[in-house]
């Protein structure tokens, strides 16, 4: 996060000695205690940061430069899988993410332990008028690629749009019909299906980010 959204940083909290690297940043020495009643890990590293956040997140238009690949999170619930899907694609150099009204709250305590500092290094858009936000990319030259278990096309295809929306869908019901009428591709990850129903929404997140990585 400090060298991701360093401007996003107001305050370094911290136990023990004054952490080193940080000097431009305001800092505050808690106690152990002090520091334990704000954390929500069962041990805590001993560092935290006061951090803004972005004042855009809730509006329903992309940046200007909304960049080359985004995720679309729609009604994904749980926290735990948000968080990871939100640094995998950081990891795998996406800009930015969509989320839906019913998706868990990106800020929220466990899914920020799960982004393991990477909440800030993407810009995020949670809205009810997701839809139209897709639509407005499309018309800006984006391809909607739907991860969709009745799709049939291969996702190798991911590989060859320059600018690309991947949508992956609610871990029970998958992705919605209106979203789907707006694909441009339905992709499926083949599967051993005699073995495994499907893939966690975030594993199956992870696949179709690394082969869109892959140009």
């Amino acid at each position: 996060m400090v060298e991701s959204s360093p401007g996003s940083i107001l305050e370094i909290l911290y136990t023990g000695d004054p952490p080193s690297g940080y000097a431009r940043y305001a800092l505050r020495c808690l106690t152990p205690a002090q520091m334990k009643s704000i954390s929500s890990t069962v041990v805590s590293q001993g560092i935290a940061a006061v951090v803004q956040l972005p004042a855009d997140t809730y509006t329903d238009k992309p940046p200007a430069d909304a960049g080359s690949r985004i995720l679309l999170l729609e009604d994904i619930q749980d926290p735990g899988n948000v968080g990871t899907l939100i640094r995998t694609a950081a990891a795998f150099n996406y800009s930015g993410i969509i989320l839906t009204e019913k998706c868990a709250d990106p800020f929220s305590p466990k899914c920020i332990q799960s982004t393991a500092g990477t909440a800030l290094s993407l810009w995020i858009r949670r809205t009810v008028a997701y839809l139209d936000l897709v639509g407005d990319l499309k018309k800006m030259g984006y391809i909607l690629a739907a991860a969709d278990l009745r799709g049939t096309q291969v996702p190798s295809l991911l590989q060859e749009p320059a600018r690309l929306v991947l949508a992956l869908g609610n871990e029970a019901a998958g992705l919605s019909e209106s979203l789907l009428k707006k694909a441009d591709y339905r992709v499926r990850i083949p599967i051993a299906g005699t073995k495994a129903e499907s893939l966690n929404v975030a594993a199956c997140g992870a696949i179709c980010m690394y082969l869109s990585s892959l140009k």
